[in-house]
């Protein structure tokens, strides 16, 4: 079973979309799927589902003595796909115990399916990042937004130093220099992770081969969601390159997807997009990411560098080619009579709304970085 967990470093990036229509994908390829609401803090993949009437989740669970794990998992209406909802109203979701996670961890590990899509919280908290790195080749979902990429590159930095902190035991100098740092906020930001290993692997050898036999497994897969045009689609080398300078790895691009206003209609509607309009261009690029998942050819390539090129490459490509077949299909609608003048006015002047806010996001984060370089910070 291939487990990939979904995760994001904020709210609003899709990610639950995201998951849930990734999920259909597979299973109409043949795939046994069955996907978890691992956001137990505010669990709402139901929703996305059309799903009404789920008693019982993953928190009930947990806070039933003898519970089947048998019972939280539902079928859907959808071939192939299973469900196990999350149970966010119960109190105490948010923060499980350790214990906790490796039961739940234990019963979804051992779960027959082809496919195992867990849908996890937005944010950082240890129990997100601890799912996340349950399995090597995560994927986190970010958009264009400078915030959300930020964010997403903040992920990725505290998944890291969550796995020192299982790498490093008590007493170990590598565990005084990371408690240092977290006592220091400024000397956290400044860091290079690739320096501060090199003095591990001098000072604390057998902490470092520990860690690097972790971070072995750590193989984060990036999707670019509400994408608006092919230009938005190139940040994402940006995010790749802070990641390579600062934190020491390389990180994969899975693919972009285009916003789309259907996305809203199919959501009131109670229906994945990928079923409501299987033929749109965010369902085509849906589509195009399951395959990449089911190709299965990563493992034994993730550390060429020639590879990685490629998969970024390919992704400004299909952003192209993708932003061609969405101006077509304006075209389309517009002439066919479906899409009025009225409606193209309406489209344009809510891009050019958050066209907008994203320059005053812009404007904002560069100040701070003007600032913060000032004061001696390192990114």
């Amino acid at each position: 079973m291939q487990v990939i967990p979904i995760a994001s470093g904020k709210g609003g990036v899709g990610k639950t979309l995201v998951s849930a229509n990734l999920a259909l994908a597979l299973g109409q390829a043949g795939k046994k799927v069955v996907l978890a609401d691992m956001d137990l803090g505010g669990s709402n993949l139901h929703v996305v589902l059309g799903m009404t009437g789920v008693r019982g989740g993953i928190g009930s669970f947990l806070n039933t003595p003898g519970a089947s794990f048998n019972s939280i998992i539902y079928d859907t209406d959808y071939k192939n796909v299973q469900f196990i909802p999350g149970d966010s109203d119960m109190p105490g979701m948010a923060n499980l115990k350790t214990l906790q996670k490796r039961k739940l961890l234990k019963n979804l590990f051992s779960l027959n399916s082809d496919y195992l899509i867990m849908d996890l919280g937005a944010g950082t908290n240890y129990n997100t990042i601890d799912f996340f790195l349950a399995a090597g080749q995560g994927i986190i979902v970010t958009t264009p937004a400078l915030t959300a990429t930020l964010n997403a590159y903040i992920f990725i930095k505290q998944s890291i130093f969550r796995i020192m902190d299982t790498s490093f035991r008590r007493k170990t100098i590598a565990r005084s220099h990371v408690d240092k740092l977290r006592e220091d906020s400024t000397a956290i930001q400044k860091m290079y992770i690739p320096k501060f290993l090199e003095v591990i692997k001098k000072e604390d050898p057998e902490s470092y081969t520990i860690f690097m036999e972790k971070i072995k497994n750590f193989s984060p897969l990036l999707i670019m969601n509400m994408v608006e045009d092919p230009r938005q689609a190139t940040l994402a080398g940006k995010l790749r390159k802070s990641c390579r300078q600062y934190l020491g790895f390389d990180l994969e691009h899975l693919g972009v997807i285009y916003r789309d206003e259907l996305q809203a209609i199919s959501l009131n509607s109670r229906l994945p997009i990928v079923m409501y309009k299987p033929k749109s261009v965010l369902s085509q690029a849906v589509y195009r990411i399951a395959d990449k998942l089911m190709a299965d050819y990563r493992h034994d390539t993730r550390a060429d560098e020639d590879y990685f090129d490629e998969s970024y490459a390919n992704a400004e490509t299909e952003a192209q080619l993708d932003f061609s077949s969405k101006i077509q299909s304006m075209e389309e609608l517009l002439h066919s009579g479906t899409l009025s003048s009225s409606d193209i006015i309406d489209i344009v002047k809510t891009q050019q709304m958050e066209i907008n806010e994203l320059k005053k996001e812009n404007t904002l984060l560069k100040s701070k970085i003007v600032k913060a370089s000032n004061a001696g910070y390192k990114f």
